[in-house]
Formats: structure tokens, sequence, C-alpha cells
């Protein structure tokens, strides 16, 4: 049986991390999210995330062409969107009324 409301969104510690490293920060490639989470985030499922992170809405990417002289493959630049700041802000307030210090 389906219920009448639509499912709340999640947002698991990763997708947290990264979408507080977008909202301080800018945009950003996986790799700098990685250094930026200071070992919270590992280069093999940084990516993952991302995209289950774009299927959600949380966040949108560009692709960017690659540095002068680095070759490769153009980055994927990734932004939070409008909707991943809103989630990301009524996460920070859910988890702020359910810490200890609000159980009183």
């Amino acid at each position: 049986m389906r219920s009448l409301h639509p499912a709340a969104p999640r947002l698991s510690a990763k997708e947290a991390l990264i979408l507080d490293l977008l909202v301080r920060g800018d945009e950003a490639y996986g790799l700098e999210l990685v250094a930026a989470s200071r070992g919270r985030l590992k280069r093999g499922t940084v990516y993952v995330t991302l995209g289950r992170m774009e299927q959600k809405g949380y966040v949108s990417a560009r692709s960017e062409p690659s540095p002068e002289g680095a070759g490769g493959l153009p980055r994927r630049m990734y932004s939070a969107t409008p909707y991943g700041i809103r989630v990301m802000n009524a996460w920070s307030t859910l988890l702020q009324h359910l810490s200890p210090e609000h159980a009183r």
C-alpha cells in the first residue's frame, strides 16, 4: 500500500558532508571534496555519492575542460542546488532538535 505522503528527503552522513562542503565553499570537483573532507570521504565513494545526489536533485554538475597541460578527461564541477540547500538546512534543524541538550 502506497503512502499518501511523499517520502521525506533523506540525507546520509556522506551526503550531508558533501552538501555542507559545497554550501560553505562553492562548486568543486570530487577530488577537491575528498581533500576538503580531511579523510571523511574516500576517492572510491565520492563520485558514486555525487551521482546519487544528482539524481535526488541535491547537486547539479557541469563539465569543465581539463586545466591547460594537464590532459585527461574534463572535470565535473558540482554545486548544491537550491533544493539541496533546503534539505541541508532542514536536516541541520532536525539534528539540532534531536540532540541531547534539546531533550530536556
